[in-house]
């Protein structure tokens, strides 16, 4: 059983009062690091600790005001925590709580991505062995080339998630980096040991320098892997939507007791699925593009970054967890035609195993020219009047001169093309 995406957790991290409970945790960071300086009574920090609470409703209000989200927020705490509130954001500026808490909220939503690709990749492991020996045709550019195994395109799709799961582990490494150094990144009113006990207590890395925010090549980067990890699932959902077009019907969606396809026509079986995955893969490029965006801004700082980041923080984390579980579910339960695969693959009459002829006939001691000429000519006779290609050949002098009718049997043998199976499958997943 394969869990539903974990929708609940992800839209939990971007809530309004988990956000502001990482600003609160930063804040609260900070005060004990300046404990340990001696700048902050140890009483006034369990003060803050009892009496700071999170209330979404006051600082809202606040801001109507304000018109400034973290002066709201401490302005909230402060009536909350009473005088020893005056230690609440002591030496920092508004992006070392909005950079270090966002850096947070993003390694969260990276690691729920994370198992939500360990997910998939498991499932991918599992029907690329349960069909190892399925065979199918191979196609370049739409067109029959020469035969695969359905489980060898699961065994590909697997080792490009596993690239992807890299790309994101390092992207999180990246974008989980924080900093409180204050206006201008010269630690003028705070100092540097705060950073490293803030970053350290929230799992994160002091940025090694910064201006008032955390660099947004850093983010850049995190988002840009997101939309390639949504790029290869809009690949494999495409080459689903082809392989169940009426005309191939190699493998569909699984068609729940039910479901309906069609208003108009109670017959279609749509691979709406695959589709809807395809859609949201445009979106997360899109917010790809806006992280790039971000990466300049005017001097030290400006704030042109932020409404960009209130928007693809949230959407592009959680339209990428409903994509990863929605492909997880659609690979888990796919409906697999293996004997539609071989029709097809054996529909063009045998002429997929030109290359095999070709080379057979340069070995015999034809040069490359002539044998081209004359594998090309019986595959384009085969192909237009619907003859069987062995046939065509066998009864073609140049080629009878080189190859009887064992070597031709030989030659028209599927396994030929298999014959290394064995060992991808070692390269991909080991012994």
């Amino acid at each position: 059983m394969i869990p539903r995406y974990s929708r609940e957790k992800m839209t939990a991290i971007w809530s309004q009062k988990n956000k502001y409970q990482k600003w609160l945790d930063v804040e609260v960071a900070a005060c004990e690091a300046m404990v340990k300086l001696g700048k902050v009574p140890v009483q006034a920090v369990d003060t803050i600790k009892s009496k700071a609470v999170i209330d979404v409703a006051r600082i809202d209000e606040i801001e109507k005001i304000t018109k400034h989200d973290v002066i709201a927020f401490v302005s909230s705490l402060t009536e909350k925590i009473g005088e020893d509130g005056r230690f609440i954001h002591m030496g920092l500026t508004s992006s070392d709580v909005l950079d270090t808490a966002f850096a947070v909220q993003l390694k969260e939503a990276a690691q729920i991505l994370l198992d939500d690709l360990d997910q998939l990749l498991a499932v991918l492991k599992r029907r690329a062995h349960e069909h190892k020996n399925t065979l199918m045709i191979g196609r370049s550019h739409g067109i029959h080339a020469e035969p695969i195994t359905f489980g060898l395109k699961m065994a590909l799709w697997h080792q490009e998630m596993l690239r992807n799961r890299a790309r994101l582990a390092r992207a999180k490494e990246t974008v989980s980096c924080g900093k409180i150094s204050g206006a201008v990144g010269t630690f003028s009113f705070i100092e540097p040991v705060v950073e490293e006990y803030v970053c350290k207590k929230l799992g994160l890395t002091p940025a090694p320098v910064s201006s008032q925010v955390v660099q947004r090549d850093r983010h850049a980067e995190f988002f840009t892997t997101l939309a390639i990890i949504a790029s290869s699932l809009d690949k494999f959902a495409q080459e689903i939507r082809l392989l169940q077009r009426t005309e191939v019907r190699e493998a569909e969606e699984y068609f729940s007791p039910g479901q309906k396809g069609s208003s108009a026509m109670p017959h279609k079986r749509n691979p709406v699925l695959s589709e809807n995955i395809s859609g949201l893969s445009r979106l997360v490029r899109s917010f790809a593009v806006a992280a790039l965006e971000d990466v300049a801004m005017w001097h030290e700082r400006d704030i042109s970054h932020s409404s960009v980041e209130r928007v693809i923080g949230p959407d592009a984390t959680i339209v990428l967890d409903f994509m990863l579980g929605r492909f997880t579910g659609l690979i888990d339960k796919l409906v697999v035609y293996p004997e539609r695969m071989l029709a097809n693959l054996y529909m063009t009459n045998g002429v997929i195993f030109s290359q095999m002829v070709l080379l057979s006939l340069i070995e015999k001691g034809t040069t490359r020219e002539d044998a081209y000429a004359v594998v090309q000519k019986n595959a384009m006779k085969s192909w237009q009047e619907g003859i069987d290609f062995k046939s065509l050949l066998a009864q073609d002098e140049i080629v009878r001169k080189y190859l009887n009718e064992n070597d031709l049997d030989g030659i028209f043998d599927v396994n030929n093309f298999l014959k290394n199976l064995d060992f991808i499958f070692e390269r991909v997943f080991g012994k």
